[in-house]
């Protein structure tokens, strides 16, 4: 599985970070931020392992870098960084609907 799988497991960790770090330690519209951002981070993490097992490597990589990016740009503004920030959000978001889209197709009969 390689890398793919390593970056997964490690985006796994992370959002449990980030979630637990938000349930205890943020404040204010970071505590939002941070829960949909671990949210979305861990489901996705679940998901690249699950394509890589389905010797879907592209859509896996999709969910990890699409989640990096969604959740990253998140946890950046929870921790005091731009508000501008927001505006790249939905890239991650939009690379997390393309790896969905990209495993229905590679699972096509």
């Amino acid at each position: 599985m390689g890398w793919t799988a390593i970056l997964a497991a490690l985006s796994g960790a992370i959002a449990v970070a980030a979630g637990a770090f938000g349930a205890h330690g943020a404040e204010g519209k970071a505590v939002e931020w941070l829960r949909t951002g671990s949210h979305y981070q861990l489901v996705h993490a679940v998901g690249a392992l699950i394509a890589l097992r389905l010797d879907a490597r592209g859509p896996a990589l999709a969910f990890v870098l699409g989640s990096a990016i969604f959740a990253g740009t998140l946890y950046a503004m929870a921790l005091g960084g731009p508000r501008w920030l927001g505006a790249i959000t939905p890239l991650g978001g939009a690379g997390l609907i393309a790896g969905w889209l990209w495993l229905a197709w590679s699972l096509r009969g």
